[in-house]
């Protein structure tokens, strides 16, 4: 890490402390960092509201950029975000970090090796009970807030890496009193005749596991299932606990970016090898996942500022 970006000076300063960044690299604006030439590729990890601003300016300036899921408001704040990076031949990602865990590597390579049969079900939830501030970002409709976005995105995106994008969506939700969904189920259904549901929630603690379910068996994620370090295996009459921690050997319990480094490890592995985006999380699947929370969106009735622009 060379270098740091801010809406202030002092939180820069802070950042950079932390990090050994050069005081001279810490840029109490974004439009200074995206003029710093010395730079391979931006992590844009801004408020949703964001994304799409951030991750144009940076791929104008020249940078490659990982951005923070979820990748932008809507599908076609996406679609712009797709078509400037490959205006400009740079590097684009969603930073859906999951992917790149252990757990979630082992779960790809079982369900392609056909361990649990054809996937008939995906099911995954994730919440928490969180005191209600009309000022906080998961509470504010201009900065994108809502638990659908924050954090139902990422069952949404395990059924999408798993299943690809649905022909039909379902949304149930409640709001709260500033307009974002406090409280949400999605339901997909897909060609396939595969089903998926999403649960996600600000107003209650969920269990925040998932469960894929095929035809010969299920592998379970436990909590917390973006995160799992480990996976269930159930097949016929027997049951497998794989182990697969997702931090680095000697990182203590509760290491601040715990598994990340599978994420960055892949980020530099594109680039050195010339590609603009990733094959594990496509820039196309990061446009249908989109799409898809457009639709719950507008079945729950959820508007931003930027679904009018």
């Amino acid at each position: 890490m060379v270098a740091v970006g801010s809406r202030s000076r002092q939180t820069a300063d802070e950042f950079g402390e932390k990090y050994g960044i050069a005081p001279h690299r810490r840029y109490d604006s974004y439009e200074l960092l995206a003029a710093d030439d010395g730079i391979d590729i931006v992590y844009v990890a801004s408020p949703h509201s964001h994304h799409h601003e951030h991750t144009l300016l940076f791929l104008k300036s020249g940078h490659g950029v990982l951005c923070e899921k979820p990748f932008a408001l809507n599908a076609g704040q996406a679609a712009d975000m797709v078509a400037m990076a490959r205006a400009h031949g740079r590097f684009l990602m969603e930073a859906m970090w999951s992917r790149f865990l252990p757990a979630y590597a082992t779960l790809r390579e079982l369900v392609t090796a056909g361990e649990i049969g054809t996937v008939l079900s995906v099911e995954g939830d994730f919440g928490f009970r969180l005191p209600m501030t009309p000022t906080h970002r998961l509470f504010d409709p201009a900065l994108g807030g809502g638990a659908l976005l924050d954090l139902g995105v990422y069952p949404v995106s395990l059924a999408s890496m798993l299943l690809g994008e649905p022909s039909r969506v379902a949304a149930f939700g409640q709001l709260g009193e500033t307009g974002v969904d406090e409280h949400l189920a999605v339901l997909t259904s897909y060609d396939s005749g595969a089903i998926a549901i999403a649960k996600a929630s600000l107003r209650a603690g969920l269990t925040c596991t998932g469960r894929v379910t095929g035809t010969a068996g299920s592998i379970e994620l436990p909590a917390f299932m973006h995160c799992p370090d480990e996976l269930v295996v159930q097949r016929g009459s027997g049951t497998e606990r794989l182990h697969l921690p997702a931090a680095r050997d000697g990182d203590g319990d509760g290491t601040a970016g715990g598994g990340l480094h599978h994420q960055a490890r892949h980020v530099h592995e594109r680039l050195r090898s010339g590609h603009l985006d990733s094959d594990i999380m496509p820039l196309g699947e990061s446009v249908s996942i989109m799409r898809t929370l457009d639709a719950a969106r507008a079945q729950i009735g959820v508007r931003y500022p930027a679904d009018n622009a």
